[in-house]
């Protein structure tokens, strides 16, 4: 077998090994994104402190935009990594609906999924989430309406809300790109 060969066929396994719903422009490596995190982490926060002195409605704009592009082009349910790294809030509706969609007593699903803190606020108890199967939701069509809009990269105040974007930049392939992106379309650049 020549060299060629072997490329070639390390080349087939690559293009096998690709999920075809993620775009290659992206980078969903999420072991790529660990490690850059903790390499940007100085140039993250120099890109915070920058973003305090740019016009909030126009950074909302770009980064609605590029939210928008990157979300159409990176399949969260072919990751699913918030749901085996974060803590889920939910109220007591949605605990409600909850238990109708399963078909369980509310207290029951209470005793089973729920905790609750001492101030009376609602959430999984269990990290990863006890609907995450594989990297897909099994309550997708019932999800709580904090998984609904995580990455929250759609609501305004981009600028304000940078530093809580940022404790999910290296574990979030969306956040990672639209981060990025941003960064290049307003200019950012750290020089030296």
């Amino acid at each position: 077998m020549s060299g060629n060969d072997i490329n070639f066929k390390m080349y087939l396994w690559r293009l096998q090994n690709i999920p075809l719903a993620h775009n290659p422009k992206y980078t969903t490596d999420l072991a790529f994104l660990a490690k850059t995190a903790v390499e940007k982490e100085e140039e993250n926060e120099h890109f915070r402190l920058f973003l305090k002195h740019e016009d909030g409605r126009k950074v909302d704009g770009i980064a609605h935009r590029v939210y928008e592009e990157v979300n159409a082009g990176v399949d969260c349910t072919l990751c699913g990594n918030c749901c085996k790294t974060l803590v889920v809030n939910i109220t007591n509706d949605e605990i409600k609906d909850l238990s109708a969609f399963l078909e369980q007593p509310e207290p029951q699903v209470r005793e089973k999924y729920i905790e609750e803190s001492l101030a009376g606020n609602c959430f999984i108890n269990s990290i990863p989430c006890h609907f995450l199967d594989g990297t897909k939701c099994s309550i997708y069509t019932h999800r709580f309406t904090e998984c609904r809009d995580f990455p929250h990269l759609h609501k305004p105040g981009f600028s304000e809300r940078f530093l809580g974007t940022l404790l999910h930049y290296g574990s979030c392939p969306i956040i990672y790109n639209v981060v990025e992106e941003v960064k290049k379309e307003l200019g950012f650049i750290i020089i030296g």
